[in-house]
């Protein structure tokens, strides 16, 4: 998976070394080459520096409104509800990402490879990466 982020997501500047968590929609929590801590937000088509050192992340993760959105139990429990159990290598998604549109809702929910994830996100955020808010897009699905 590491080659994966690398490969989809070192357009941001960084060299994953070391994934940290997972959660059921394919976040991931990962420490650089420079020793910096990034999420990957599949649904919202982003990555970020979320600490810049060991003691900050520690601290983050510990936080209970943190816990909260990274763990995103009702969420889960919909899409368990709706798609049932993950399969080995599968994450819940949504179909159309929220930074596109797509709503958390129980129509837009899907599951996919974990490895697809990772991937997709990636390349469309780099698509989409200079758009603005409000901006419109044409969205091409090629086979």
């Amino acid at each position: 998976m590491i080659d994966i982020i690398n490969k989809s997501w070192s357009w941001k500047g960084f060299e994953a070394k070391e994934i940290l968590l997972i959660n059921e929609f394919g976040n991931i929590i990962f420490r650089t080459d420079s020793e910096e801590y990034w999420r990957i937000c599949p649904e919202e088509l982003h990555c970020e520096i979320i600490a810049n050192n060991k003691d900050d992340f520690e601290s983050l993760i510990s936080d209970p409104e943190y816990k909260v959105d990274w763990e995103v139990s009702e969420l889960v429990k919909l899409a368990q509800n709706t798609l049932g159990e993950l399969e080995k290598g599968q994450k819940y998604c949504l179909k159309m990402p929220a930074a596109i549109g797509g709503l958390y809702e129980k129509k837009n929910l899907g599951k996919i490879s974990f490895s697809e994830l990772i991937s997709f996100s990636g390349d469309m955020a780099f698509q989409i990466k200079d758009l603005k808010d409000g901006d419109k897009l044409k969205l091409t699905i090629k086979d």
